[in-house]
């Protein structure tokens, strides 16, 4: 495992446990909205790692590998909308809220996050890794 994916990795880690404690917490909690800015300071850091040092990688070696072009479209497509999804919660929640509508739209980002890490974990930073070692064979 490359340094950078072992990162990455460890920022879903570090931003699942926020998510869990902000979950545990509930919305109406005085420490939510600082862990909330946190969680938000988190995902976006994770991001910027990907763009800029993730995905040129990928995005180099899909210019002649179709199946790598091919994983980065479908994932291109999924953060379109994930994205302004996570960001608009956070938004929507930094200062509290409603906890039954916290909750309902908690599980959903939750869920989607999940799915989302799952996929970069088991495809995404193995490309990486398996471009990354090629190269420097």
């Amino acid at each position: 495992m490359s340094q950078l994916t072992s990162k990455l990795k460890n920022d879903h880690k570090t931003l699942a446990a926020a998510l869990e404690e902000i979950k545990a917490l509930g919305i109406s909690h005085p420490d939510a909205a600082k862990k909330l800015i946190s969680a938000k300071a988190t995902l976006l850091a994770h991001l910027k790692h990907e763009d800029v040092e993730l995905y040129p990688v990928l995005k180099k070696a899909g210019a002649s590998d179709s199946s790598i072009q091919s994983t980065l479209n479908v994932l291109a497509k999924d953060m379109e909308t994930l994205a302004p999804a996570a960001l608009a919660f956070f938004a929507k929640y930094e200062k509290g809220g409603d906890p039954l509508e916290f909750a309902r739209d908690f599980a959903k980002l939750h869920s989607a996050l999940a799915s989302r890490i799952r996929r970069e974990e088991e495809s995404l930073y193995l490309m990486y890794d398996k471009v990354t070692a090629s190269k420097a064979a």
